[in-house]
């Protein structure tokens, strides 16, 4: 894929983290980016860092990209269908979707409420399933496009303090490997990502069991994989239309170990530190 000023790429969850690291990356490359989440002033503040970023250094005057700031609640329908909508009148292709929105979270499943089970599912899982298919059909119209989901490695296989997470990530591998089966005959094309240790504020941001934020980073999570190093890496891999990425260091070996020794992976997972 050649990236151009008419190459539209929108992201969800892009205030922060991967999802910021991804606008920029992006818009290093020369993209037009629309920027979703919940917080608008984040989103202005990394929209106008992508427009500082896509500035031509060389004085060469090109057509520039264009950086859109359409905030949404992935956990609401109707927040959904309002920022679809205010997508569609900027009149223009959606090339490559990525759906990067979502909470983790942080507490026992003794401990933890359906009703926390349900909030993660909604916005991890139902929201991302929502959007893509108000997206799908435009695709479709359109000849083609990409569609990426950020899962996690936990979508690879249960973790302690995780068992919402798990599910709604496993949910993703489900949804999102079947249309891939049925599409890609007709140029939707997509791809899993499945992150190990990133440098976020996903463990800050994670629910506890009686709803509210973890509040602490992970040191896992402060050992991590630089975002912006993560963000290259997935496009990279959306560039290539592979099927599926693990982006992440050492940890990522207890996905194959889980695939290839699972009487050792159970060992692991009860004796694993999860934060």
């Amino acid at each position: 894929m050649v990236y151009s000023a008419n190459t539209t790429v929108w992201i969800t969850g892009a205030s922060s983290g991967i999802g910021a690291a991804l606008a920029e990356h992006y818009a290093r490359l020369g993209a037009s980016v629309i920027l979703s989440s919940r917080n608008e002033s984040q989103l202005q503040a990394v929209a106008l860092r992508c427009a500082k970023i896509s500035a031509p250094s060389d004085g060469k005057k090109r057509k520039s990209p264009d950086f859109f700031v359409v905030p949404v609640d992935m956990a609401s329908t109707e927040s959904i269908a309002q920022a679809w909508a205010e997508v569609g009148k900027l009149n223009r292709p959606i090339n490559v979707l990525i759906n990067n929105a979502g909470i983790s979270q942080r507490s026992l499943t003794r401990d933890t409420g359906t009703e926390i089970d349900r909030k993660v599912m909604e916005l991890n899982f139902f929201g991302t399933v929502t959007l893509t298919k108000m997206v799908l059909p435009h695709m479709l119209t359109h000849g083609g496009g990409h569609i990426a989901a950020i899962s996690s490695i936990v979508g690879k296989f249960g973790f302690p303090l995780r068992s919402a997470y798990s599910a709604s990530k496993h949910a993703l591998k489900g949804f999102f490997e079947s249309l891939d089966a049925e599409e890609r005959k007709h140029r939707i094309f997509v791809t899993l990502v499945y992150p190990g240790f990133i440098t976020t504020k996903i463990s800050v941001n994670a629910l506890t069991a009686d709803g509210t934020a973890h509040g602490a980073m992970d040191n896992n999570q402060k050992q991590g994989m630089a975002p912006e190093i993560c963000a290259r890496k997935i496009e990279r891999a959306i560039r290539r239309r592979k099927h599926e990425v693990l982006v992440g260091r050492k940890e990522l070996l207890l996905v194959h170990i889980r695939r290839f020794l699972p009487a050792l992976y159970y060992t692991m997972a009860r004796r694993v530190n999860p934060t």
